[in-house]
């Protein structure tokens, strides 16, 4: 444990490092845009998630591509790590600061730089927010498809570093489906263009690898994404069941029958009830889950494909059907869904957000487990998946000012995860690793693969200065988490015995 000392040793280190980065940096950056006051550095603590906290050494706001290259070339220059930061409202510590560390704003970064309706692409800053695509896009007939649930606050350079997905990914894709180029600054300060706004570019595909990257290769300074023209019609079906397996079995058949729905979200009871004295949407609380299905196209197409719908539900056994009748329902039919975390957050002090996917016929087991790890832990889930694609955001709850309730929230959904791997899922869906997910990486992937993300991370920021310790764990890391589970009698996968 460091002293007293120490400590006061360290804190002045780090003011002098402070001063004299601040120094140069307020040599091209107007005092505004250079925060160093702890009451100035608070806002970005933390992002989406927020039993993570930590302030920054410094925090910069600049508004021109080439601010940001200078201020990556005096960052590196003197060693310090630089950790970009969109919106914040990522779910997974991506944008956690560091204390001896630069965070990098983007939110100036706001402007709508270029819509061409004829070759249906927007070109964008960063700090876009992602509704605001698709509004500037409306008037031409047009939108931007990935439509996270956060879509009215985050913004498009986080999207792209977290490959972030949405309601209707099912069919339209990720974000790495859906961006044609993007501009990036690398640790030395230069400008790259990946991608183009072609089918294909020549080379390595360098923009799908910077998709999803989470800050750790490069600051992505502008974004080139695909529009596509609004369907003529899309309706939406709602079916309750009394019974969450026979739900999950209904997504499997619905996938099984052939349509492949724009969206389809699961909620579970509690969601639905916290959803309806939220948004008053006209859930059915009494459901054990209820299932939305939309369905988009042509009049004549969303017509046959709601009556096979319809059919396919009402033989999995759903006790109440439902299609809205007009735009004005449909729109609160999805209302609900989207507002399901603020709401769920009116009836828990705390709740932690999971994301993970699974293959979809496994869904039912993975949630009878659930249940069987709620009562283990004794803390409450609600439940809310992009049920068609697998992906899975079970919120736990919980009271932060509880002692050990944390660390308990995040030993269950560190299960939930291992479970999700288990079944042969992944970690993550759309939300990233950030720090949260790093342990669960050590069992996702054996030591050779993690080695490789270590090599890849290498050749484009040498130094690690670029949002360390984020994403890919250390061997070691992965060791000591062995370890642990050895520890106590719980390896979950012989794969641990690696480290």
């Amino acid at each position: 444990m460091a002293t007293a000392a120490a400590l006061v040793h360290d804190d002045r280190l780090r003011a002098r490092r402070r001063e004299e980065l601040a120094s140069e940096l307020l040599t091209f950056l107007p005092r505004e845009s250079v925060l160093t006051e702890p009451e100035e550095l608070r806002p970005f603590e933390c992002d989406g998630l927020t039993v993570y906290r930590r302030l920054p050494m410094i925090a910069v706001l600049p508004d021109r591509v080439e601010d940001v290259q200078r201020i990556v070339r005096v960052a590196a220059a003197q060693g310090v790590p630089v950790v970009a930061r969109g919106a914040g409202t990522g779910l997974s510590g991506g944008a956690l600061p560091l204390e001896d560390g630069l965070l990098l704003s983007l939110a100036k970064f706001n402007r709508i730089l270029e819509l061409d309706p004829e070759r249906r692409l927007a070109r964008v800053e960063p700090g876009v927010r992602n509704l605001a695509i698709s509004e500037a896009a409306d008037p031409h007939g047009l939108y931007y498809a990935p439509d996270p649930s956060s879509q009215i606050a985050c913004s498009i350079g986080g999207n792209v570093a977290e490959n972030s997905g949405g309601l209707h990914c099912l069919k339209y894709g990720l974000t790495v489906h859906n961006v044609l180029e993007v501009k990036v600054v690398d640790i030395e300060g230069r400008l790259l263009t990946l991608g183009g706004e072609t089918l294909d570019a020549p080379g390595y595909d360098l923009l799908a690898l910077i998709t999803g990257s989470e800050g750790m290769l490069g600051v992505i300074v502008e974004v080139t994404v695909r529009l596509l023209p609004k369907q003529e019609a899309a309706r939406v079906v709602l079916a309750a069941f009394d019974d969450l397996g026979s739900a999950g079995d209904a997504v499997a058949a619905v996938m099984a029958s052939g349509v492949i729905p724009a969206g389809l979200e699961m909620m579970d009871s509690p969601a639905i009830r916290a959803a309806e004295d939220f948004a008053h949407c006209g859930y059915p609380t009494d459901a054990a889950a209820i299932l939305l299905c939309e369905v988009d196209g042509t009049q004549a197409e969303t017509d046959a494909q709601v009556e096979e719908i319809r059919a396919v539900l009402e033989r999995s056994g759903a006790s109440e059907l439902r299609v809205a009748t007009d735009e004005t329902e449909r729109a609160r039919f999805w209302l609900g869904r989207k507002s399901a975390f603020p709401a769920v957050g009116r009836i828990s002090p705390d709740y932690y957000c999971i994301d993970g996917t699974i293959p979809r016929k496994r869904l039912a087991e993975v949630l009878k487990r659930m249940r069987q790890l709620s009562a283990e832990y004794g803390l409450d889930v609600a439940n809310v998946f992009h049920a068609g694609d697998g992906n899975l955001h079970p919120l736990i709850l919980f009271d932060a000012n509880r002692p050990g309730e944390i660390e308990r929230t995040e030993e269950f959904g560190g299960r939930i995860l291992e479970i999700c791997i288990e079944v042969g899922g992944t970690v993550t869906g759309e939300h990233g690793v950030g720090v949260e997910k790093l342990n669960q990486m050590c069992v996702q992937f054996p030591a050779h693969e993690l080695e490789q993300f270590h090599a890849v991370k290498r050749a484009w920021d040498p130094e690690g200065l670029l949002n360390p310790g984020k994403a890919v764990p250390t061997l070691q890391r992965c060791a000591e988490f062995g370890a642990m589970h050895v520890h106590h009698g719980n390896l979950p996968f012989p794969e641990l015995e690696r480290f």
